[in-house]
């Protein structure tokens, strides 16, 4: 997720920004259609998608960012790898269980900056365990996903916008200066009315419990945002990679989804188990 605003809204947007706000709603058009397309699809090709990013986004924090070893990267890519093919014969509990294992396995054995390659590995993981456990129940899966993606991506683009637009006080100038106030007011309000649209279009009942959930996922998926900022200038780095034109890399991309995909997976299998997390996720 971008910054929101660079300096005043008074000023105007100067030809670069004009070009690199092309660019990133091209890529959003590119992009979009496939991550739809996979949830609508299911099985093998929605695992396969969220698989390779989870990859992707481990392959930025070790090596963009942190610098490792090729040896930390191969690890980190066999344990999701694995995760990944269990979870596409139907079993994404027991994928989490590889994922919790291989965390576990690099936090006792691990050498090379263990407790970052233990944070890389869970960090990524959530890319691929989120969206699988959420996806993997039969009756609210596909629900339980656009919801995700209409409370983040609304929260994303309103956030940007609304920063550019109002401007006004920095929301926290020493980890991301460009986000202000009024783009994580804005966010949320966008993402609350997204999500509320998705669900009532998806028949979820008791829509006040979902605004309130949407919310809170907003909440989370720009605090996302702000730790993947945090990190990225722990290490003096801007971008994750450049995979994405306009975007960066894959964590910057996937940065508030990933957490609100963590914490709505989470919450969905406390009270519905792994098997009926979204059906937990969305029916209050």
């Amino acid at each position: 997720m971008p910054d929101d605003v660079d300096s005043p809204a008074i000023s105007a947007p100067s030809p670069k920004k004009r070009s690199d706000t092309l660019i990133r709603v091209v890529s959003a058009v590119v992009l979009a259609p496939l991550a739809i397309g996979a949830v609508l699809v299911g099985g093998w090709p929605f695992v396969l998608f969220w698989t390779v990013a989870a990859i992707g986004v481990h392959w930025e924090w070790a090596s963009e960012i942190l610098r490792l070893s090729r040896q930390i990267q191969a690890i980190g890519a066999g344990v999701l790898g694995i995760a990944g093919l269990i979870a596409g014969t139907g079993r994404p509990g027991l994928a989490v269980l590889v994922l919790v294992g291989g965390i576990a396995a690099m936090a006792v054995w691990g050498a090379e900056r263990r407790a970052w390659c233990v944070g890389g590995l869970a960090y990524a993981g959530l890319v691929l365990a989120g969206p699988a456990v959420l996806r993997a129940d039969p009756g609210w899966g596909v629900a339980a996903i656009f919801f995700l993606f209409a409370v983040v991506w609304a929260t994303d683009v309103l956030a940007y916008f609304g920063g550019r637009t109002f401007g006004g006080p920095k929301l926290a100038p020493s980890i991301s200066p460009g986000k202000t106030w009024s783009g994580g007011i804005t966010g949320a309000v966008g993402g609350v009315v997204a999500g509320l649209l998705v669900a009532a279009l998806a028949g979820v009942p008791n829509l006040l419990a979902v605004a309130a959930l949407a919310l809170v996922l907003s909440a989370v998926s720009q605090a996302g945002d702000l730790f993947e900022s945090a990190v990225k200038r722990r290490f003096g780095v801007k971008d994750s990679s450049r995979i994405i034109p306009g975007h960066g890399g894959l964590m910057d991309r996937l940065d508030g989804f990933l957490a609100a995909a963590g914490a709505a997976a989470l919450l969905g299998a406390l009270r519905g188990g792994v098997d009926g997390a979204a059906h937990g996720l969305l029916v209050w």
